[in-house]
């Protein structure tokens, strides 16, 4: 089998202004092909992604699909740039590992996460995630205690989980956008107050038996995120996850300052950068994301050294619902599971119509799906509505 072709797709949800899904299709001789995403949907550098895969396709053509590590080798230490690379290399190997893997397990008739080594969990615990900007289908904007006391509990009661995690500091007091600068350096009683009155609304409403994971987004230093996780010990946090900027010397400070787990990962990529964190056990959860640490080729021995450091595993998730699934394959199969994320983006229309199946959890768990591949593809229409290049002979 050969790869023939490779379609590099930029995907437009036009009535959301910050997500650009950014994907590939490859083709083979014999028919099959895979679909991959590069997870950098949100934030700036989703048109780098794009032609980082455009690039990397080039290398890809004529090579056999069910070669993955000799493939992921070459776009490794083949580009110069991507032996110690970041988010936009990272993202483009995924995309084009994500492909591949999803032609392998077609290509033998299974789902992909017999190919990572069986079913381990059946069902996946999940979590709904950034509740600060509601949890149905469309965004929102959550000030109020009461507010978040109310989207917790909906999401416990009416849709089954028994676990959220919300950023506490994405919206000020007042309604408005909270200013970073606000949070850095010494934080004063007022600006942790905001936090921990949105907390404690939350832990009375959803009750003990609900876990909380307060989410940060690496928006405070070292010296904030030791006091907001000292201030929030008291509502028994399941994890803190990006207190600060992403730094193993770092994350291991707060760690040791602290009595909440760490979660990190959705910006280290691949296992060298990993490494130190499992080291100095700078983290207690590690979060990669298939669709940035390098696919299910990295991904896979991510969570192997995390599991010989007894680091458990949440795949990260925030891009198209073929992000999703590819999280959900990889979770099934291994030993060192802690839960999934169920992020608010894929409730939303903009985004579950990208592909061609809806997969949404059921009374707050999900199962892998038991088709060929990945589990999901890109529809016509959205490859169609997309700019699109095509690398070929």
């Amino acid at each position: 089998m050969k790869i023939t072709k490779v379609e590099v797709l930029e995907f437009h949800c036009h009535t959301v202004p910050f997500f650009h899904p950014i994907g590939c299709r490859i083709y083979t001789d014999e028919g099959i092909y895979g679909d991959g995403e590069a997870a950098l949907s949100y934030g700036v550098g989703y048109h780098a992604a794009f032609g980082m895969i455009r690039d990397l396709a080039q290398l890809v053509i004529g090579m056999d699909p069910l070669d993955n590590e000799v493939i992921w080798d070459k776009m490794h230490k083949e580009t110069f740039w991507g032996m110690a690379g970041g988010p936009v290399v990272f993202a483009g190997i995924s995309a084009i590992d994500m492909a591949v893997w999803d032609i392998r397990a077609k290509t033998f008739g299974v789902p992909l996460y017999k190919l990572l080594g069986g079913k381990r969990n059946p069902v996946l615990r999940c979590y709904a995630s950034q509740i600060q900007q509601g949890f149905g289908p469309k965004h929102e904007m959550l000030w109020k205690p009461e507010q978040y006391a109310e989207i917790a509990k909906k999401c416990v009661e009416a849709d089954g989980y028994d676990a959220v995690k919300i950023d506490f500091y994405v919206f000020d007091e007042n309604g408005g956008v909270f200013d970073r600068d606000r949070k850095r350096a010494k934080m004063d009683p007022r600006t942790l107050r905001v936090a921990i009155d949105r907390l404690e609304a939350v832990r009375k409403a959803v009750g003990d038996d609900v876990d909380i994971i307060i989410e940060n987004h690496s928006n405070l230093d070292a010296m904030s995120a030791i006091q907001l996780a000292n201030a929030a010990e008291p509502y028994n946090i399941f994890f803190f996850e990006e207190p600060n900027t992403p730094s193993a010397k770092t994350s291991k400070y707060i760690c040791e300052n602290i009595n909440i787990p760490v979660a990190n990962g959705e910006r280290i990529f691949s296992r060298w950068q990993y490494m130190p964190y499992f080291e100095a056990s700078a983290l207690q959860v590690a979060q990669p994301d298939i669709g940035t640490c390098g696919g299910f080729t990295e991904a896979k021995k991510i969570c192997d050294v995390a599991h010989t450091y007894d680091v458990a595993v949440q795949a990260h998730a925030c891009g198209s619902p073929l992000s999703s699934v590819a999280a959900v394959q990889l979770e099934t199969a291994l030993p060192n599971f802690i839960i999934h994320e169920h992020h608010l983006c894929f409730l939303h229309a903009y985004n579950r119509e990208l592909c061609k199946y809806d997969y949404q959890p059921v009374n707050g768990t999900i199962s892998a799906p038991e088709i060929p591949g990945i589990g999901n593809e890109w529809t016509d229409e959205a490859i169609s509505n997309a700019t699109k290049i095509t690398v070929e002979n």
